[in-house]
């Protein structure tokens, strides 16, 4: 590998870590290099300059230096552990001489391995649960999500972008710790959202998020969807299996999975009971304006608000590029089915 070998001319002893490794077990090509080593942040950035090179130092303090191979963004990173006060994400960081204690402080077992010299070290079993199928935290998963509540969206995100199971415990936690959430930036929920929307299945990952409840503080107008009767012929879905797989299968266009997400939220506010059925008369005008709200709640851009408040209020029209996927995922005339195994359960 062309990049590790150029930085291990730059620095030594260096170790490959995190998603580079993950993605080497799984077969992947990895997008992007982390790597970290023993030695000091001064001395990586003179290192890096000797090498007549340019070192980026917005990550110095947290003892992360980059540095550009073949155009690439690397990072090289300083053995450390982390310490966080239970308020901020932002951590104390505190340099140690050790790779185990260095990996010992990420997030799940999958992204806590490296490699050097092409011999794997894995103390916590990362192998083993990708070989599995099942996102594990490192150590206790309560103490990860305390730490940062973000990875209760990561974890969504990896069981889509993998199509991996979640491990009881890493649910059991993320359900009891879903309001923490609230503590990280909206900013932050949407990059890790957008990744999990894109994925190939990312209904692996909503369900995950609407299990725990974490739904309910990221997206509360989609929270009353689970589970919701739509007592209609036109439909053989409860309401969020519906909207589920109508992201499933639209285009890999963010704001149209955004749109497919957001297309039936009105749905549930212009209810009217017919006795035996129900209708839902001008839902898609209630789902526009509440795609607006949304849309502001989450800090999108000006565009991305108009945009897809505006799929969502013509999805009914027969050149919505919603339409397709919206029957698609009504399950008729088909007599009802139940979701699949893994959407009903998804743990380990």
């Amino acid at each position: 590998m062309k990049i590790v070998d150029e930085v291990k001319k730059i620095i030594d002893p260096i170790y490959m870590v995190g998603g580079s490794v993950r993605d080497e077990v799984m077969g992947r090509e990895p997008k992007d290099y982390d790597f970290a080593t023993p030695i000091a942040p001064n001395e990586i950035e003179q290192r890096i300059r000797d090498a007549k090179r340019r070192p980026y130092l917005i990550g110095k303090r947290f003892g992360t230096i980059g540095v550009k191979i073949d155009g690439q963004m690397v990072e090289i990173t300083t053995f450390r552990q982390e310490k966080y006060d239970g308020f901020s994400r932002k951590p104390t960081v505190e340099f140690v001489g050790d790779l185990t204690s260095d990996l010992s402080r990420r997030d799940f077992t999958m992204n806590a391995m490296a490699k050097r010299d092409g011999r794997f070290i894995d103390p916590f079993g990362g192998r083993e649960d990708i070989k599995r199928g099942v996102i594990r935290s490192v150590g206790n998963a309560t103490i990860r999500f305390k730490e940062d509540p973000l990875r209760m969206l990561r974890a969504a995100r990896f069981s889509s972008q993998f199509e991996f199971g979640v491990d009881k415990s890493v649910e059991k936690s993320a359900t009891r710790l879903s309001h923490r959430i609230l503590r990280v930036s909206k900013e932050r929920w949407v990059m890790e959202l957008d990744k999990l929307l894109m994925t190939d299945c990312p209904l692996i990952g909503l369900d995950f998020l609407m299990r725990t409840g974490v739904m309910r503080f990221i997206i509360p107008e989609l929270w009353i969807q689970d589970k919701y009767d739509q007592r209609t012929k036109y439909h053989a879905y409860d309401l969020w299996t519906h909207t589920m797989m109508t992201v499933a299968n639209c285009p890999k266009d963010i704001d149209i999975r955004w749109a497919a997400l957001l297309h039936d939220v009105g749905k549930p506010f212009a209810k009217i009971d017919k006795g035996d059925r129900c209708i839902y008369p001008r839902h898609e005008m209630i789902g526009r304006e509440l795609a607006l709200k949304i849309g502001g709640f989450l800090r999108w851009s000006n565009s991305r608000i108009e945009y897809v408040s505006e799929l969502v209020g013509d999805h009914l029209h027969p050149d919505s590029p919603l339409k397709e996927a919206d029957i698609g995922a009504k399950g008729v005339p088909s007599p009802p089915s139940p979701p699949p195994k893994r959407l009903i359960k998804g743990v380990y």
